[in-house]
């Protein structure tokens, strides 16, 4: 499930956009300060931050610098929500790193709908789409990988684990990632497990896709990782 964290100090407007977000199908984690918020993103990084920019002691604003410098919060999707709605003021949140800008008073479906397409942007693997990467078809809502083979639908068997660590790849199709960041992404960078974990699951990632005709599109990038392939390259 995607998680969101809020951050925001008034009770009254964390409280009716967890409603909201909790009625979308998202997990909220409300934080009511910059600490609690910090805290919250040490011990798990959310998929998307709702960011208050005036909060007791340290802002929104400077969290958010903060987030931007460091490599682990760096990619972080970050929507700021305030009440200040100059041109100055949505420069200087956008300035800061933030991926969109939400005034107050805010219309809930509007929000919803920022968040949605911040997170295509940002974390795609966060929203429930179906995805469509050389030949396979993934879908989250029913967790299956389908493909056509010799003219009919044939469906892969993944385990949770497989399956998370595809459409994390499929999400990201041609972008080659480390097995360090393989780890952080789709076991979680809260789980401490060894590297060569990633190869194992490669291997049976291919192996489930086999059938399907579709194992050459998990591609080792010798020396950096693993990518998924739009497509295969034929050889010449």
């Amino acid at each position: 499930m995607t998680r969101i964290l809020v951050v925001e100090d008034e009770p009254a407007i964390a409280e009716l956009a967890a409603i909201n977000l909790r009625h979308a199908g998202y997990e909220v984690l409300i934080a009511p300060d910059a600490e609690a918020a910090q805290g919250a993103v040490d011990r798990v990084l959310p998929d998307l931050v709702l960011l208050d920019w005036m909060l007791p002691g340290r802002s929104g604003l400077s969290l958010a610098r903060a987030w931007r410098g460091e490599p682990r919060t760096k990619p972080l999707p970050i929507i700021m929500l305030t009440a200040r709605a100059e041109e100055a003021d949505k420069l200087a949140g956008l300035d800061s790193g933030a991926d969109d800008y939400v005034t107050k008073p805010f219309s809930p479906k509007e929000l919803l709908a920022r968040i949605r397409a911040v997170l295509r942007r940002r974390a795609p693997q966060a929203l429930d789409e179906v995805v469509h990467v050389g030949g396979l078809t993934l879908d989250p809502a029913t967790h299956r990988v389908t493909a056509l083979v010799d003219g009919h639908a044939r469906e892969a068997r993944l385990g949770p684990t497989e399956f998370r660590l595809l459409r994390f790849l499929m999400t990201h199709p041609e972008r080659v990632h480390s097995r360090d960041q393989l780890l952080d992404r789709v076991w979680g960078d809260h789980v401490f497990i060894e590297e060569r974990t990633v190869d194992v699951h490669i291997k049976r990632l291919r192996e489930a896709l086999t059938p399907l005709r579709c194992d050459a599109l998990v591609q080792t990038v010798r020396g950096a990782g693993y990518r998924l392939a739009e497509a295969v390259r034929a050889s010449t």
